[in-house]
C-alpha cells in the first residue's frame, strides 16, 4: 500500500507544482487554449483581466499547496494533523470536481482523468495513512 499510496502521491504533487507555477508566473494563456478550447483575446477587457487574475491566484494556490506537500511529505504521512490537514485540502479539490460535473456538466476527457486519478490518490493515502490519524494524538 506504501508504494501505491507514493505513486500517486509525488506525480501529483509534482503536477500541483507544475501546472500551478505555470498558469500563476508563465503562462497562463496556453492554459486556457488547451484545458477549456477558450481563446482569452475573444473576452471583453473587463472579463479578461478579471478572470486572469483570478486564475492566477488560484494557480498560485495550487502551486502553494504543492509547496506544502513537498516540503512536508513526511510529515503528511506520519502526523495526524499534517495528513487530515493534506485530505481536507486534496478532498476539497475533488469534491469541487464532482459538483461541477453535477452543476455544470460533464467535463472533456482530460478533466476527467484528473479527477480520477486524484480520487485514486486520496482513496489510496487516505487506507495507507488510517492507522496514523487514530495512533497519533497531534
Amino acid at each position: 500500500m506504501k508504494i501505491l499510496s507514493y505513486s500517486f502521491y509525488y506525480p501529483y504533487v509534482v503536477l500541483l507544482l507544475i501546472a500551478g507555477f505555470w498558469g500563476a508566473f508563465i503562462n497562463p494563456y496556453f492554459d486556457f487554449n488547451l484545458l477549456f478550447d477558450l481563446d482569452p483575446q475573444t473576452l471583453a477587457d473587463y472579463g479578461y483581466i478579471n478572470l486572469f487574475s483570478q486564475y492566477r491566484f488560484l494557480r498560485a494556490l495550487e502551486f502553494g499547496f504543492g509547496l506544502f506537500s513537498i516540503l512536508y511529505t513526511r510529515m503528511i504521512f506520519t502526523k495526524k494533523s499534517f495528513n487530515i490537514l493534506f485530505l481536507v485540502i486534496m478532498g476539497s479539490g475533488i469534491l469541487a470536481r464532482v459538483m461541477s460535473w453535477i452543476v455544470e456538466g460533464t467535463p472533456n476527457g482530460l478533466m476527467q482523468f484528473f479527477m480520477f486519478h486524484e480520487l485514486t490518490g486520496w482513496i489510496l493515502i487516505f487506507i495507507y495513512t488510517f492507522k496514523i490519524r487514530y495512533k497519533n494524538a497531534d
